[in-house]
């Protein structure tokens, strides 16, 4: 593959909703640019984009796949880095890390389905970002595909930022052509990729009309100038028309909506030629980063004639074609054997030869330029979100914004002694996504999977299989309680025994009462009179009350906001021993605090629910039902509502589902522990009687 300049590179993100179409747009570019001879299927598991086993498998995307294609643009060759990126939620890491090195973006609808809940995000997230896109409408080939209502759908979502340039033609229930609403000529189809000059049939000039409204409302939409021209009915030039949108789909005050058909190939030269005239290259933007060597704010553009710089976003490894970390070159040349130095890990690493990756194919390349993605293998410190540059010049960036995992579950070996291997499989998938992470919960021994989502779950347990060839089985997670006591109480502990030579004799009276401090396990004191217990045997008595703390008497849950104080005792000149001392206060703490009104205390989350007001009355009804506790509703952009609320953690198992199931899959949550609480009685009897069923099978 030739090397491209930053002018020359286009890096956009094919986004939306999961089954739009994505990975068969990026195989229909990918046939026309001539990266492929045939065009592949995601039923035959042939596409580029989805080459996993567990892609094929799934018939949907998993990755963020890098797909570059070379184009003859208008001005000659251009390097188009597609990212074709997944649409199903819980895999949204993947698109994170694209949309961080994207500079615009293709946001793919279904003309079918219309606005889905992918589409909506795919647009919050390029708001965000700021990032220029396109609207590709595909599956025209469909009668049902009514282009003019998803372009009034599109208004009234997006605003009059939708511009439509085309108007699809269908002869016989069949999409044989377009009209380009700006040039208003009309083009049919003559094969699978290409087109003519036709006339515009006299059908389509009523859809026309309103398209052509929307677009130049649109154009309008851009100056103030332009506005009042429009009001008073003035009608623009095609070259003016094709100057805003050129300038001002780059500031995202203009959206043109375009149309296809993947399956069959067409209207793709048009969408290339919107790529290159009216996505920008990366010299459009700026690298922001911090100069560690000043502590000072470091702005740059794309340049390829500056000190190197560039950001890792993505990291592949793989069992059978190595590691490649995924790099944008944000400024400088990067050239094969050469040093670069990590600012992130302060270390410096050795680069051999240098690769673009087209899905699994791995091409070799004799430099990268500002702007442009490829791959670097086999760097020993380096992972997702570092910064190389030279050590003359240490750049650091920002990492990419990854989603907080709040999904979790119980993972265990299915098979005993495979527990190293899986926590090294689990350590190469989590370089590779950034969304999982591995908690050991020692507490209730119990090893913990977070994810975005249960499907991500899912797929991480068939790669450990498939990939590393070891089995875990998911489960729910136990939940952390703890123990506390409601009164005070007095209770005596004496432990006696009698064999050959010295016996053991330890006897202790204790008081025990709530300390008011739910954050420690417990405060201990002594108030022992006339050395009744010697002093030496005091810290014997504290660490019978410190082992029993570790396993409550209840529920075998960590103690909480417990006073202990030894009042007084008696001992053996020759029979006592720290051991005795320490066994006696363990039966006086077991007395004790069965008698001192005992309570499970539950973990309560502080849950954040942002939803769009239609909503709002379902998810609060649902965090009632969980026994949660709604504390008040905050108006976001948007039209959305943020719905603060306190709820049990036991409560939240498999909410991520439920919230999806609620509002279609819009609804998005996080929680952090918060506090604990008594449980109502209820529980805490439910809790109990499983706790002791599930010790006596331990046992």
């Amino acid at each position: 593959m030739d090397v491209y300049g930053t002018k020359q590179i286009r890096n956009v993100a094919l986004l939306g909703h999961g089954g739009a179409g994505k990975s068969t747009v990026a195989e229909a570019m990918a046939y026309l640019t001539g990266v492929t001879k045939r065009m592949g299927k995601i039923p035959d598991g042939n596409t580029i984009s989805d080459y996993d086993k567990e892609e094929i498998k799934r018939q949907f995307s998993i990755s963020t796949t890098l797909i570059p294609l070379e184009y003859a643009g208008a001005e000659g060759k251009i390097k188009i880095n597609l990212l074709d990126t997944p649409g199903y939620f819980d895999f949204v890491g993947e698109v994170e890390e694209a949309i961080s090195v994207a500079d615009s973006a293709i946001i793919v609808v279904n003309g079918k389905a219309g606005i889905e809940v992918g589409t909506q995000k795919a647009w919050e997230l390029c708001e965000e970002y700021r990032i220029p896109r396109i609207i590709f409408v595909t599956n025209m080939d469909d009668d049902h595909a009514s282009f003019r209502e998803l372009v009034i759908k599109l208004e009234k979502e997006f605003g009059r930022k939708i511009a439509p340039i085309q108007v699809p033609i269908r002869e016989n229930e069949k999409f044989v052509g377009f009209v380009n609403a700006v040039k208003m000529e009309g083009r049919r189809f003559t094969n699978m990729s290409d087109y003519e000059v036709c006339e515009i049939p006299e059908y389509t000039k009523k859809n026309l009309g309103i398209i052509r409204d929307a677009l130049i409302e649109a154009v309008a939409e851009t100056s103030e100038e332009y506005m009042e021209r429009y009001f008073s009915g003035e009608e623009f030039t095609q070259d003016e028309i094709y100057t805003a949108i050129q300038q001002h789909v780059c500031d995202g005050s203009i959206v043109p909506v375009m149309m296809g058909s993947g399956i069959n190939c067409q209207g793709f030269n048009a969408l290339l030629n919107a790529i290159d005239r009216y996505l920008p290259s990366p010299d459009k933007g700026e690298c922001i980063g911090v100069d560690t060597s000043t502590g000072e704010r470091f702005t740059a553009k794309y340049n390829d004639d500056v000190s190197l710089s560039a950001k890792v976003f993505k990291t592949i490894v793989d069992p059978f074609i190595g590691k490649y970390s995924l790099i944008k070159i944000c400024t400088g040349t990067l050239k094969p054997d050469s040093t670069i130095y990590n600012v992130t890990k302060e270390a410096e690493e050795k680069i051999g030869k240098l690769y673009v990756l087209r899905g699994k194919e791995v091409i070799e390349v004799s430099e990268l330029k500002a702007g442009d993605i490829g791959a670097v293998s086999k760097l020993t410190v380096t992972q997702t979100g570092d910064t190389i540059a030279l050590r003359s010049a240490p750049i650091s960036y920002d990492k990419p914004k990854i989603s907080v995992p709040y999904t979790y579950m119980r993972y265990a070996a299915k098979t005993k002694g495979d527990e190293d291997k899986i926590s090294s499989a689990l350590a190469r998938l989590m370089e590779e996504d950034l969304t999982l992470r591995v908690k050991n919960d020692v507490e209730n021994r119990q090893s913990l999977l977070y994810g975005i989502g249960d499907q991500q779950l899912e797929v991480v347990v068939s790669k450990l299989q498939a990939r590393y060839k070891v089995e875990v089985e998911l489960s729910k997670p136990k939940v952390a309680f703890r123990e506390t006591i409601r009164k005070k109480v007095e209770a005596p502990g004496r432990y006696k025994k009698q064999s050959g030579g010295h016996g053991q004799f330890g006897d202790v009276k204790m008081s025990f009462e709530p300390s008011g401090d739910l954050e420690t396990p417990y405060i201990f004191e002594e108030q022992v009179f006339g050395g009744a217990v010697p002093r030496n045997y005091f810290p014997a008595v504290e660490k019978g009350v410190q082992e029993c703390c570790q396993k409550g008497p209840l529920a075998a849950y960590p103690v909480v906001g417990l006073k202990a104080i030894l009042l007084d005792g008696s001992y053996h000149p020759v029979d006592s021993s720290e051991m005795a001392f320490k066994m006696a206060a363990t039966l006086a703490f077991k007395k004790g605090f069965m008698e001192a009104n005992p309570v499970l205390l539950e973990p309560i989350a502080s849950v954040k629910v942002v939803v769009p007001d239609k909503f709002t009355g379902d998810v609060m009804g649902d965090l009632n039902k969980r026994r949660g506790r709604v504390l008040g509703m905050n108006s976001i952009h948007g039209g959305k509502q943020e719905i603060v609320a306190d709820v049990p953690m036991s409560e939240m198992f498999g909410y991520n589902t439920d919230l999806r199931s609620m509002t279609g899959g819009i609804g998005l949550f996080s929680y952090e522990f918060s506090r604990y609480e008594q449980a109502p009685g209820d529980v805490q009897k439910k809790e109990v009687e499983a706790r002791a069923a599930s010790l006596d099978s331990d046992n």
